[in-house]
């Protein structure tokens, strides 16, 4: 997922015969076994000289034969270590010493912290070796790590990465893994996590009490408690078992017993849960797996991937419970030892091989790290806990992606992938981003670089408030960016903008709208300098736009400076507010009143609405009361997904357009007639405005010739991606654009985003996908940054 580059401006050393150069080697460049490669290439070249990690990278001094100085510069960038990212390779020439030997410098603390922290990456092949070797001293070792995978970013305290900066630092080394630390021949010289089964964390597994819940969970004897765990999993238990980055609530996929009571605990309605699988091969009846998919799963940060499913195979038992209506199964691979031993090792008794992994914690709130929080928060949910004593600094969820359009796409980016920065086009003033209240991600930025957050979650509770508090502390720690400028959303009761005001200070804050920001993050991630602006496609469920109005069906000609409200969707009224997203029924029943077609008893949402509720919300969109008007294509996605009766109540965020998805791919590929928007072009100086009238009049239409929901479902997609091949067209037109940036929620539906980039393409459109952020709110801090440190000078 990352690019090593060297500066290749490194000039030449002069032609005498010993020279000596400091190098400073920004990136990163701590823990990832930089300081280990550099000793290993000095020696290798015959160069004398020292490395230390700084705030600013790792700095090498080396003295030797010009040549080899030259040659060792070049190599610091192509051979770095395979965790390494390296941006910048600077040297300059220094008075030479006549020292002898290369040595490992303690790290120096003055200064800034500008180094890049690592990832936490997943264990890599040579550990997983050595954990399965009954020779070896780390045989069955949950905390096997080496200079190559294990935690990073999630046990970092503060820079520069030292033992002693980590949570690793109540734990001495012995005397064994000493040795190894000090040895430069060796695979963990300077592995800061370090440790083997004499003197690293300890686990303990603890049970619930059946008959009182309210009592706290007791230790269960024993020294095996992987093996307690595996047999309570098998059992049909749910443990809580405490990762890298918090804590997951884990059950037997195939156990639909387990599985809907976890469902059942978590209040979960119908929303997928992630899966662990053993091996790839445990997965390939269930799902199709493509070259790229395979890399994902594989990779160093081994995130969940999305991958479609294949039709049920009664011979791989898989719970209905696991993701009900969804097209999707989501999966990962262990990426820890203790996830390897937890499937069990040769001669282990058989135990589950794909688990429920889903975050521990309670609904709404972030996820749990902390051990007593875990044995509290979670009572009412785990059966049993396997935790260890080694803390985790950072909550960091698990990132979700998937392949959209052959690339890959973030649903969610979080572990494996937070904190590495995001390059910027263009260099932005030390500033917060504070996000959204929805999938909560903050930025911070300075120069060309933008650090995003794990992922914090929905700011509805204070525990969620807290975790954002306490990650942005900790990001300005280990990037040592100072932010004098804030940016928030313009909603006037999104919680991160009430908490960017109380904490402004003296600082300015920029309130970014939130399309615009969207767009902004698509063009930054892409590398665009903002010199010639976009066109920008904005749909989601929910923005507050500049007329008070909730937008989410927006074209907008944009810029980093600013943007024009080129189309939107018609507006219509949104009844009740929350009520509504939850109840698609009530949407469809809107739009259907906007549209002017009757509520027949035929029609699938009318059904659904109790008679009651019915008469009230006729009364409401006709006397406009709580009526909010929207132009979001989220919410015509319900209203359609209702209409065709394929949801009609939605338990989590976007179930109702999940579904209509995942109907419209079980359609043929031959469509028949489509649908078509409304335009209203009548008025060059104002908005273009797409009318749903015509799709919904055609979708009951066919409900009443016996149309199936799945062709309903298809040829609905196919016109929303003509609708936007249309504005496009218009846009380009008009105004000589010929970029388009696809970006919101919405696009997180890979038939629709790939389907609108190939039609957008074949007209001969440069089409911008989101590709290092998610297209959702886990997005906008992006966006708001670049927005906010360009316009700071400015009225807003």
């Amino acid at each position: 997922m990352t690019v090593r580059q060297a500066d290749a401006a490194i000039p030449a050393a002069p032609a005498t015969a010993t020279v000596r150069r400091r190098i400073t080697v920004r990136g990163v460049v701590q823990g990832v076994g930089f300081r280990p490669f550099v000793h290993t290439l000095a020696t290798e070249l015959g160069l004398t000289g020292q490395v230390t990690n700084t705030g600013d990278g790792v700095v090498a001094e080396v003295e030797g034969p010009p040549a080899a100085v030259a040659r060792f510069g070049v190599r610091l960038g192509g051979d770095a270590p395979p965790l390494a990212v390296v941006e910048t390779v600077d040297g300059e020439d220094i008075a030479t010493t006549g020292g002898t030997g290369f040595a490992i410098l303690p790290s120096r603390t003055d200064g800034p912290a500008r180094t890049l922290v690592s990832p936490d990456a997943a264990t890599c092949d040579a550990c997983l070796a050595e954990l399965r070797d009954p020779a070896d001293r780390r045989y069955r070792h949950p905390f096997l790590t080496c200079t190559h995978c294990g935690p990073r970013f999630t046990i970092v305290t503060a820079l520069p990465y030292d033992r002693a900066t980590t949570t690793m630092a109540r734990f001495p080394m012995c005397r064994a893994c000493a040795r190894e630390y000090a040895d430069p021949a060796d695979r963990r010289f300077h592995a800061q996590p370090l440790a083997c089964h004499d003197c690293g964390p300890r686990l303990r597994l603890l049970t619930a009490d059946p008959a009182d819940r309210t009592r706290p969970p007791h230790p269960v004897a024993g020294d095996e408690p992987i093996a307690g765990a595996r047999q309570l999993l098998a059992d049909g238990a749910i443990v809580a078992v405490k990762g890298l980055g918090g804590y997951h609530l884990v059950c037997d996929a195939a156990n639909d017993d387990a599985v809907a009571l976890l469902r059942h605990r978590k209040a979960r309605g119908d929303k997928p849960f992630a899966m662990m699988a053993r091996q790839l091969a445990d997965i390939a009846p269930l799902v199709r797996v493509s070259a790229e998919e395979r890399a994902l799963l594989t990779g160093p940060a081994q995130p969940v991937v999305l991958l479609r499913r294949r039709p049920p195979d009664p011979a791989v038992p898989l719970s209905r419970a696991v993701a009900p209506g969804s097209p999707d199964l989501g999966v990962m691979l262990p990426y820890t030892p203790l996830h390897h031993l937890l499937f069990g090792l040769p001669g282990d008794p058989p135990g589950p091989r794909l688990l429920v992994m889903t975050s521990g914690n309670v609904a709404g709130e972030p996820i749990v790290t902390d051990d007593g929080d875990a044995l509290l928060r979670l009572a009412h949910l785990a059966d049993a806990w396997l935790t260890h004593d080694r803390p985790i600094q950072v909550p960091c969820d698990d990132s979700v992606v998937r392949i959209c359009d052959g690339e890959p796409l973030f649903v969610r980016r979080s572990r494996g992938h937070a904190p590495l920065p995001v390059p910027l086009p263009v260099p932005v003033r030390p500033a917060l981003a504070v996000g959204g209240d929805l999938k909560n991600v903050l930025c911070l930025g300075e120069g060309r670089r933008a650090w995003l957050s794990a992922h914090i979650g929905d700011m509805d509770d204070l525990a969620t408030q807290r975790a954002f508090e306490d990650a942005e502390r900790h990001l300005e720690t280990v990037t040592g960016v100072r932010p004098g400028l804030l940016a928030a959303d313009r909603h006037p009761v999104y919680r991160s903008a009430q908490w960017a005001q109380r904490h402004t200070g003296a600082r300015p804050l920029v309130r970014v709208q939130h399309h615009h920001a969207h767009i902004a993050a698509a063009m930054a991630e892409n590398g665009l300098d903002g010199g010639r602006p976009v066109i920008g496609v904005a749909f989601d469920g929910t923005g507050y736009g500049d007329d008070g109005a909730i937008w989410g069906g927006e074209i907008l000609l944009a810029d980093y400076d600013g943007y024009r409200r080129f189309g939107q969707l018609r507006y219509v009224p949104l009844p009740g507010g929350d009520a509504t997203v939850r109840r698609p029924y009530r949407m469809a029943l809107a739009q259907l009143h906007a549209a002017g077609i009757d509520w027949a008893t035929d029609l699938p949402p009318v059904a659904a609405c109790p008679p009651d509720e019915r008469r009230l919300l006729a009364q409401q969109l006709r006397r406009g009361l709580n009526c909010v008007p929207t132009s979001s294509m989220g919410r015509l996605f319900d209203a359609v997904s209702s209409l065709a009766g394929v949801c009609h109540r939605a338990g989590y965020e976007a179930q109702a357009a999940v579904e209509l998805e995942a109907a419209a791919l079980t359609a043929e590929d031959d469509h028949g007639p489509g649908y078509a928007f409304a335009l209203d072009v009548t008025t060059p100086a104002a908005p273009v405005v797409a009318d749903p009238a015509p799709v919904l009049a055609a979708v009951v239409a066919d409900l009443r010739t016996g149309t199936a929901p799945a062709l309903i479902a298809a040829r609905f997609h196919t016109a929303v991606a003509s609708l936007v091949r249309r504005c496009c067209a218009l846009a380009r037109e008009r105004t000589g654009l010929d970029t388009v940036a696809l970006t919101g929620g919405v696009f997180a539906n890979t038939l629709l985003a790939t389907t609108t980039a190939r039609l957008l393409r074949q007209d001969g459109l440069t089409v911008l996908c989101h590709r290092r952020v998610p297209p959702n709110d886990g997005g906008l801090a992006l966006g708001q940054l670049v927005v906010a440190a360009r316009a700071a000078d400015g009225p807003r």
